[in-house]
C-alpha cells in the first residue's frame, strides 16, 4: 500500500501543473508502473490535449522505443503499444473517462496500450460517469479500483473541486484572498492598501493566479492601484481578469486595458451575474482578489467556497500604509484554539 500511495503522490505532483489550463475539464495526473518503477508519466495540459492517462501511455511508449533503439513517429497510442506495457498499472488521480469526448476515451487508451491494471485516487464527480470506466475495463479483462488512502484522497479532491463544484451547479469555485493587518485593516484611512503584506505573500499570492482560471477585482481596485494582474511571479497565460464595476467608468489607460491582453479581461456589471456568466463560459475556479465590498457580496450571495486571510505583522490604526508599526517580532506565531486561530505577535527591538 505505502508504494501504491507514493505512484499516487507522484500522479498527483504531475497534476498540480495543469491546474489554471485545464478549463473545463479538470487537472488529472497518471504514471504508468512496470516492474516496480515508473516507465511513463503524463498529465492533463488543456482542453482538448491528450488526458493524463493518455500522456502517460505515450511517454511510456516512447521511452520503451529509445531502449530499443527506434524513435516513435506515430502521433497517437496504438496496439503496438501493447509490446512494451503489456502486464503494467496505471496510476491516475481520478477515475478515467469512459466516453469519447474532445478526445478519445481514456479506457480505449488503456485497454489498446495492453494496461492490465488501474488504480485511480477519487471516483469522477460526475454521477452520469462515475463507475463506468471500472465496467468498461472489466470486459476487456483490465482490473480497475480505487486506492483507499485518505491523504490521497484529500489532496486529489482538493485537485478537482473547482472541476466537481462546476459539474454540480454550474458555477465556478470561488477562492477569496485578503490580505490585512494585525488590527484587521486591509487599507489605511486613505484608501491605500497596496503592500501590506510582504514579498513573500506577494510570491504566495503570484502561485494561486498561475492555479486558477479567473482573478476578479472591484472597480475601484482598478481605479485606485491599477494592477496588472497577471502575476507576482510566472505568468499564467490562460488567466482571465475580471473586473466587476457597478458604474463601469473604468480609465481605459488601466494595466488590465493596455497591456498586451486586452481581450483576456471582462467587465461586469453585478458580482453574481459574473460568476453565473463565467460559469456558462466554462471557468471553473475565480481568485476574488480586490476589494472587500466584492468579497462581501460574493459571499452574501452564498457564492465563496474558500477564504485565504494573509495577515501581516502590522498594525495600521489611523495611520498610513507606509507608517504603519512593522518592526522585528521577538516571536510571531499561530496556535489553535478551538475553531480559531491565535496570533501572538510580540514586537522587539
Amino acid at each position: 500500500m505505502k508504494r501504491e500511495s507514493e505512484f499516487m503522490i507522484r500522479a498527483l505532483e504531475l497534476a498540480a501543473r495543469g491546474l489554471g489550463h485545464t478549463r473545463p475539464n479538470p487537472a488529472v495526473g497518471a504514471v504508468v508502473v512496470k516492474g516496480g518503477r515508473i516507465v511513463g508519466e503524463g498529465w492533463h495540459r488543456k482542453a482538448g490535449k491528450d488526458h493524463a492517462e493518455v500522456a502517460a501511455i505515450k511517454d511510456a511508449a516512447r521511452r520503451a522505443q529509445k531502449v530499443v533503439g527506434r524513435t516513435s513517429r506515430t502521433s497517437g497510442t496504438s496496439r503496438t503499444d501493447s509490446r512494451f506495457l503489456g502486464g503494467s498499472t496505471l496510476y491516475v488521480t481520478l477515475e478515467p473517462c469512459s466516453k469519447p469526448g474532445r478526445v478519445g476515451a481514456c479506457t480505449d487508451a488503456i485497454i489498446a496500450a495492453g494496461i492490465k491494471r488501474v488504480v485511480y485516487a477519487i471516483p469522477d464527480p460526475n454521477p452520469k460517469n462515475r463507475g463506468k470506466a471500472k465496467r468498461a475495463l472489466a470486459k476487456a479483462g483490465v482490473k480497475c479500483e480505487r486506492l483507499m488512502d485518505s491523504e490521497v484522497g484529500y489532496v486529489a479532491s482538493s485537485l478537482v473541486a473547482p472541476f466537481a463544484k462546476h459539474v454540480a451547479t454550474g458555477l465556478p469555485y470561488v477562492t477569496v484572498k485578503i490580505a490585512m493587518s494585525l488590527d484587521g485593516k486591509i487599507c489605511d484611512d486613505s484608501g491605500a492598501a497596496r503592500w501590506i503584506s510582504s514579498a513573500h505573500a506577494r510570491r504566495f499570492t503570484g502561485g494561486l493566479r498561475e492555479r486558477v482560471d479567473a482573478i476578479m477585482v472591484g472597480g475601484e481596485t482598478i481605479r485606485r492601484d491599477n494592477p496588472s494582474l497577471l502575476s507576482h511571479g510566472k505568468a499564467n497565460p490562460d488567466l482571465v481578469r475580471v473586473v466587476v464595476s457597478r458604474s463601469g467608468k473604468l480609465p481605459k489607460s488601466a494595466q488590465v486595458f493596455t497591456d498586451g491582453a486586452p481581450n483576456r479581461t471582462l467587465v461586469f456589471d453585478d458580482a453574481r451575474k459574473a460568476i453565473k456568466e463565467l460559469g456558462r463560459m466554462g471557468i471553473t475556479h475565480v481568485l476574488c482578489e480586490g476589494g472587500l465590498k466584492l468579497a462581501r457580496s460574493l459571499a452574501e450571495d452564498g457564492l465563496v467556497d474558500q477564504w485565504i486571510a494573509v495577515v501581516a505583522p502590522k498594525v495600521i490604526g489611523s495611520r498610513p500604509v507606509n507608517a504603519a508599526l512593522c518592526g522585528e517580532f521577538a516571536s510571531y506565531a499561530p496556535s489553535r484554539l478551538g475553531d480559531d486561530v491565535i496570533l501572538n505577535a510580540i514586537f522587539g527591538g
